[in-house]
C-alpha cells in the first residue's frame, strides 16, 4: 500500500484518503462499546456492566489522519438461548463478514475462557484480515498478557496485536494509526462531522435503555425495550421527547416505575441530562411504561432493532 505520508508535504499531490469498515467483535462485556466511544471521541454506543447490552450493529465513525474509520460495534457473541439471542449473534457474525477488517477484542482478565475460545474457532471461517486487541491491560501482569497474545495468535493468523485499555485510552492511538493506514484508499463514506449512522430518535431511545439497565439491571434483565414515539422541536430552542418503555409483564412495569415513581424519575433525569449534552439544547423528556406481552417474539420489534427475526 502506498504510504500517504510521503505525499502530504506537497500541495500538488494531496494525501490520498482512506476509508473502510472495521468490525469489532468479541464476547459479551469485553468492552467493545467503551472502545468504540473512545476511538470515535463521543458517545455512539450504550455502555453498561450488563452483558449483551448492544443488540444490533451500531456504526461509530472516527476521522484519523486522512482516514475515515467506520467501526461496527457488534453485539457480543455468546451461546444463544432465546430468539433475540440468536438474532444478536447472527447480526454480529454478519457484521464481521461485511467488514474490510476484523478486530477481535478480548478481555485480558478473562483470557480465552468461555465464549472467546468459540469466537476464535468461528473466525477461522472468516477470510478478512484480522487484528487482535487485548483490552483491560492495566489489570493484568505483562507476562500474562504476552502468554495470552501468543495463545490467541497460535489459533488465528492475526496481522497485528494491540494491547490497550479502552477506559484510559492507553494504546488506542497506536491502534488508530494502524487502522488509518490499513484500510483501502478511497473517498469517505460519511460527512466529516457525522459520528454515527444511528438516527437521533434511535440514539435517544438507546440512551434511555442504558439508564434503565444501569438502574434496574438486577430486577429487569432483558425484558425491556425503549421506543421514541414523539420528537418535537420547540420554538424556544428546546426539544420535547416522548418515549415508551415496553416490558413483558405487569410485575415488570411496577419495577420500572419503582416505589412512588422513584425509579422512572431517576432514569428520566439521567437520560435527559445526557441527551441535553449530546443535542446541545434543553430537553423535556417524558417516559411512559407499557406492558407488551412477548415483545421479544414480535417481528416488528426485531425490524426496529435492525435484527433478523428468522435467524
Amino acid at each position: 500500500m502506498t504510504d500517504h505520508i510521503e505525499h502530504a508535504a506537497g500541495d500538488e499531490h494531496p494525501a490520498p484518503t482512506h476509508s473502510g469498515f472495521v468490525a469489532l467483535i468479541g464476547a459479551t462485556n469485553a468492552g467493545k462499546s467503551t472502545l468504540v466511544n473512545r476511538l470515535v471521541g463521543a458517545k455512539v454506543s450504550i455502555v453498561s456492566h450488563k452483558v449483551q447490552t448492544t443488540r444490533a450493529i451500531v456504526r461509530g465513525i472516527a476521522i484519523h489522519n486522512q482516514a475515515q474509520i467506520v467501526f461496527m460495534d457488534t453485539p457480543g457473541i455468546f451461546k444463544p438461548r432465546r430468539r433475540l439471542d440468536r438474532a444478536m449473534v447472527t447480526s454480529a457474525w454478519g457484521g464481521a463478514k461485511d467488514a474490510d477488517l476484523i478486530a477481535l477484542l478480548i478481555d485480558s482478565e478473562r483470557g480465552l475462557r468461555g465464549d472467546a475460545e468459540a469466537i476464535l474457532e468461528g473466525l477461522k471461517e472468516v477470510h478478512q484480515p484480522k487484528v487482535l486487541i487485548l483490552n483491560k491491560i492495566d489489570r493484568v501482569r505483562p507476562e500474562d498478557l504476552l502468554k495470552l497474545a501468543a495463545a490467541a495468535n497460535e489459533k488465528i493468523g492475526f496481522v497485528r496485536t494491540f494491547m490497550i485499555s479502552a477506559t484510559t485510552g492507553s494504546g488506542c492511538g497506536d491502534l488508530l494509526d494502524y487502522l488509518a493506514e490499513a484500510l483501502p484508499e478511497g473517498p469517505w463514506y460519511y460527512p466529516e462531522d457525522q459520528i454515527s449512522d444511528l438516527p437521533m430518535r434511535q440514539l435517544a431511545a438507546e440512551i434511555t435503555r442504558e439508564k434503565l439497565f444501569l438502574r434496574l439491571h438486577q430486577e429487569l434483565p432483558y425484558a425491556s425495550h425503549v421506543e421514541t414515539e414523539k420528537w418535537e422541536e420547540r420554538k424556544d430552542g428546546s426539544v420535547r421527547i416522548e418515549q415508551v418503555i415496553y416490558v413483558e409483564r405487569e410485575s415488570q412495569k411496577k419495577i420500572a416505575l419503582g416505589k412512588n415513581g422513584e425509579a422512572i424519575k431517576a432514569i428520566s433525569t439521567a437520560a435527559r441530562r445526557e441527551l441535553s449534552e449530546i443535542l446541545e439544547q434543553p430537553v423535556h423528556l417524558f417516559l411512559f411504561v407499557k406492558v407488551r406481552e412477548n415483545w421479544g417474539d414480535d417481528p416488528e420489534r426485531f425490524r426496529e432493532m435492525g435484527l433478523d427475526f428468522h435467524s
